[in-house]
């Protein structure tokens, strides 16, 4: 097997696993925790992304965003530590996998950023900043269909 160093775009994947697990669930997540277990930094980082942001999706969710996290929590997350373990050894699943969770994510995503366009009494500057942080994902998912189209 090809070490994950020359397989550059596994490597990508597997930076962004790492990354994407502790962001679950430290920040979307945190709601499931109750609040006698759930450590006070959780609530800070929560705190200081809703102040700068103004994301309405984090301090007043719709039900459907509550949705997109419980599928966060049952299919983001066992895909993940399974994703950091199978690029690794460069299992053959993992095109597949990534296609499911590419189509998935393309389609939370678009749903989220079509949502907050319309949010009314926020400037474009505060829609654009939103946007550095939710199209990235859109970005991923394109990266994760190239193999595919």
């Amino acid at each position: 097997m090809t070490s994950i160093f020359s397989r550059k775009r596994d490597l990508a994947y597997l930076l962004f696993f790492t990354i994407h697990i502790p962001v679950m669930f430290c920040v979307d997540l945190a709601p499931f925790y109750p609040d006698s277990i759930r450590p006070q930094f959780m609530n800070d980082i929560r705190t200081f992304y809703i102040e700068t942001y103004h994301d309405r999706f984090f301090s007043h969710p719709p039900a459907w965003f509550t949705m997109y996290l419980w599928l966060e929590l049952v299919y983001h997350v066992p895909l993940s530590f399974w994703a950091v373990g199978a690029l690794l050894r460069g299992d053959p699943k993992v095109p597949a996998h990534l296609l499911v969770f590419a189509v998935q994510t393309a389609l939370t995503t678009s749903t989220c950023i079509a949502d907050y366009l319309s949010w009314s009494g926020y400037s474009n500057s505060e829609k654009i900043e939103l946007g550095k942080l939710y199209v990235p994902y859109l970005a991923l998912c394109k990266f994760c269909l190239c193999p595919f189209i």
